[in-house]
């Protein structure tokens, strides 16, 4: 059993800062008293401990609120990517079986369901008291967040309490805790790399400096006001914080501590121009099912270890699969998922306590964890994940498309980006397709190029071999 967290904290300190959003803070007292009103008047409104709500919503202090009343009555909630088209959130409702779904707003969500719910609806509600555990169960499920498959087919993971605080205990011990820490989040909190940060906030009584997206010129200011210690980004946010602190000849304090940048290795140009503006990179390596980060990379190693994820957090232990030296990452630690739900319930994720995270790497003679391609076609797009098979199921739905073929195309700005080779069973132009997949598949996940072919390069089991599709088009 580990304590109720946010009940726990509060008692050691009550009056420290949990969140701040522009001028307004709140402490972890108020927090605690506004997530538990908010947890009484879901009673109210029918929801029970236990429950799974679904939650679609902006990151705001609001949002914050609305998780820890929700954790506060022990429900599950299922994390919806505001980015997703209708089709896509309607499928992780499904899949998911949600009592519930909670919405910041009917005017910008108009996703339907038959237990729908706004904040304000549950604001205007009456409070039913109910006995709150003090006491929760390590394997209790926190949250549930869908990541897709190398099959395009989404997979709702659970991320247990133990999940969850294992991952900040393992990323504490490395980068280590002050009483005046403060985290800058610009993060979406429906991703595991935001949620972590509201868990970390927690364990460790730190302040979370909130930011509803990511604004450049807004980073640098917080972070040169000395109050803000450490930060999330991904290499292409990294990239455009360099840009600013450069245009305007500066340089970050020594106030600030870590910048951890996952979602893929930095380039060594960033890394360089980081060092002659004072950020400290750690460049890191999870995933969805590690609850947040595995390995992470000492800012003195960036430039020594170029291009590697660092080591095994504490609890965590990383091994290649594999005959020779590069393989399949496995990572093991109690930070890993305990399962998925829906259509993928039944698939163990763990194999003799391992997980086989389909991306290949290698681990040098000191011990660092060098990734060398995410799920083998995996295009990782400013951050984010997109999966070649999601989009070319997407594709194939067009009543002109034969075959399609997705694969990434190295990009300056955003790292890659997705292009489609396409098999036409009659007319059609890549005008017509943007406007149809603009409809089926979130924004960032469009292919920016579409290439008409007359088949596509397969191997002898009939798989599309991804890696030869540019090389197939010069050839033709």
């Amino acid at each position: 059993m580990y304590p109720n967290l946010l009940l726990k904290r509060a008692s050691l300190t009550p009056n420290r800062i949990a969140l701040r959003f522009y001028e307004k803070e709140w402490t972890f007292a108020q927090v605690y008293t506004e997530a538990n009103v908010f947890a009484e008047k879901l009673r109210t409104k029918g929801i029970l401990p236990g429950m799974r709500v679904a939650i679609l919503a902006s990151s705001n202090p609001q949002l914050v609120v609305v998780l820890h009343g929700c954790i506060q009555l022990g429900c599950e909630l299922v994390m919806l990517n505001e980015r997703l088209t209708e089709g896509e959130l309607s499928y992780q409702l499904q899949d998911s079986n949600a009592d519930y779904l909670l919405v910041d707003s009917f005017e910008i969500r108009n996703l339907a369901y038959p237990k729908r719910l706004s904040f304000e609806d549950v604001h205007l509600a009456e409070q039913t008291a109910f006995e709150m555990e003090k006491e929760w169960p390590k394997d209790r499920t926190i949250t549930i967040m869908y990541t897709s498959g190398t099959t395009g087919n989404p997979k709702g993971v659970r991320q247990s309490l133990e999940n969850h605080v294992m991952s900040a205990s393992g990323s504490a011990l490395n980068l280590g805790v002050q009483p005046h820490d403060c985290w800058l989040c610009t993060m979406p909190l429906f991703h595991i790399s935001g949620f972590s940060i509201l868990m970390r906030s927690v364990l460790y009584g730190m302040t979370v400096h909130l930011h509803t997206k990511f604004d450049a010129e807004k980073v640098v200011e917080d972070i040169l006001s000395g109050t803000v210690t450490g930060m999330s980004v991904v290499a292409v946010t990294l990239e455009r914080i360099i840009t600013v602190l450069e245009t305007k000849n500066l340089s970050f304090p020594n106030t600030f501590k870590s910048m951890l940048v996952g979602g893929g290795p930095v380039p060594l140009n960033y890394l360089e121009r980081a060092i002659k503006r004072n950020i400290p990179v750690l460049q890191t390596y999870g995933m969805t099912e590690t609850s947040s980060q595995t390995t992470t990379l000492s800012s003195e190693d960036a430039i020594r270890k170029l291009g590697s994820a660092g080591k095994p957090l504490f609890f965590a232990d990383v091994r290649i699969d594999g005959e020779e030296n590069i393989g399949e990452i496995c990572i093991k630690g109690p930070h890993v998922t305990t399962g998925y739900i829906g259509a993928s319930e039944l698939r163990n994720p763990l194999v003799d306590g391992w997980l086989h995270t389909g991306d290949m790497g290698y681990i040098d003679g000191e011990g660092y964890l060098f990734v060398l391609d995410r799920r083998s076609d995996l295009i990782i797009s400013g951050g984010e994940n997109i999966y070649p098979a999601e989009v070319e199921q997407a594709l194939v739905k067009h009543p002109a498309v034969q075959e399609a073929g997705v694969a990434g195309r190295s990009d300056d700005k955003w790292g890659q980006v997705p292009v489609a080779f396409v098999v036409l069973k009659k007319d059609t132009g890549e005008e017509e397709l943007k406007a149809f997949m603009k409809t089926q598949i979130a924004s960032y996940k469009q292919p920016v190029a579409y290439y008409f072919v007359e088949q596509l390069p397969r191997n002898a089991s009939n798989k599309l071999m991804r890696r030869e599709f540019f090389k197939h088009i010069k050839d033709t």
